[in-house]
Formats: structure tokens, sequence, C-alpha cells
């Protein structure tokens, strides 16, 4: 995978707007970058971490409280603390603050629970050929995937909390096309979001939401 952006996305659902945002400004210390206007009454927080950006969907309507996703735990790293810090947000998600590692380069760590280890790991170092190993965690750039054995039910894609992550590409169309013809599964096939993106959803085994994106701020082109 021809990687157009050197780190992770991660989207969230929430019907608490305002306790959310004061928790990832104030007590996360995740800068506010901008407000992103998705279209259906939907507004996306962006907020940065690195180069990778939390984005907070808040939409119109409440979204549902179903089957938590995969996506265990958002890990940060950052020089304002001295050892890991155990937080919650107000839906439960749970984020750790952490010393940046020793002997890496990373801005975050998405800790990814799966009911099948082995199945997992062919997935994100096969078929979406991201560097690393099970052992070691999956690199997008500077962000890591880190498998752990779980369970995980059904995964719906709207529903509050962790829902899922973004991986910047310059080939949403083929990029897509090779994960689905390689054994991934199908999530939402390429649609262009006007002048600003062009974007599909792939899942992994266990059925987590992976979205691809081809931004034009990143691509220069959503040719």
């Amino acid at each position: 995978m021809r990687l157009a952006k050197t780190a992770l996305d991660v989207g969230l659902y929430t019907n608490q707007l305002d306790a959310t945002l004061a928790f990832w400004q104030e007590q996360a210390q995740v800068p506010f970058a901008e407000l992103l206007k998705v279209g259906g009454g939907l507004h996306q927080y962006r907020h940065q971490i690195g180069e990778s950006i939390l984005k907070v969907n808040h939409p119109r309507e409440p979204v549902p409280v179903l089957n938590p996703s995969g996506l265990a735990q958002l890990e940060i790293f950052t020089d304002s603390v001295d050892e890991t810090l155990e937080l919650l947000d107000p839906d439960q998600n749970e984020v750790l603050l952490s010393p940046p590692p020793q002997g890496e380069t990373l801005n975050l760590c998405l800790h990814l629970r799966v009911n099948d280890l082995s199945q997992a790991a062919k997935f994100y170092g096969d078929i979406l050929a991201l560097p690393g190993s099970l052992e070691s965690g999956f690199y997008v750039g500077t962000s890591k995937l880190l498998l752990s054995q779980g369970k995980i039910a059904p995964v719906e894609q709207k529903a509050v909390g962790y829902r899922y992550m973004t991986i910047q590409v310059f080939d949403v169309v083929n990029t897509h096309q090779s994960i689905v013809n390689s054994g991934g599964l199908e999530g939402m096939a390429p649609v262009k979001l006007g002048d600003v993106a062009y974007i599909s959803f792939v899942r992994d085994p266990d059925g987590n939401w992976i979205e691809i994106s081809q931004r034009k701020s990143i691509t220069g082109s959503l040719n």
C-alpha cells in the first residue's frame, strides 16, 4: 500500500459533543484543528495528534450504543507525561497518555482486539501490506497497530465509541479493489465527497471498519 500520509487517523462517534470536546482538548491535551461539515447533518471535529487526526463525529440525529468495535484503546505518546496515564472519555473510550517509546518515533498506537490473532495478522501484514509483525505491531508510518486477543461481536460503523481508522492513499479506487481482490471485506465502494476527498471502506476479518481515503489537500488530486 502506497501511503499518502505516514500516520493513521482514528474516528469516533458521540452524542455528548460538549463533554467529549472538553475531554479531548483539556484532559487528553489533543488540540482542535478544524470543523468539517461532512453532510447529512454530520459535523466532524478534527483534532491533531502529530500527523494523525482524531475525528470526533457528531451527528444531527443520535447514534445508538451498540457492540464496541475492536478499537480498544488509543495510546497517545507525549512529552507531557513521565508515566502512562489511563483515561476514559465521556463515552468510556479508553485513552492512554504515555511517554514516547525509546528507539521508536511514534505519535500513537491503536490497540486492536481481535478474535483470531493469526487471521488478523495476515490481513494487516499481507492484504494491507503494512510493515511489521504480530509481535512488534504493524506500522502506518509513525503510527502503530498493536493486536491482542479478545472477543469481538459484529461491529456497526455508526454507533457510539471508536468506530474506524483511516489510511490515506494516493489512489483510493485501485487500493480498494486490490484489498477486496486479496480477500478483504468491502464495507463501502469508493465515493467522492465533493471536491474534498474520495473515500471507501473495507473491513478486517473481525468486521472492523477501515476507511481508505484520498484527500485532495494531501494528494493534490482526486483523479
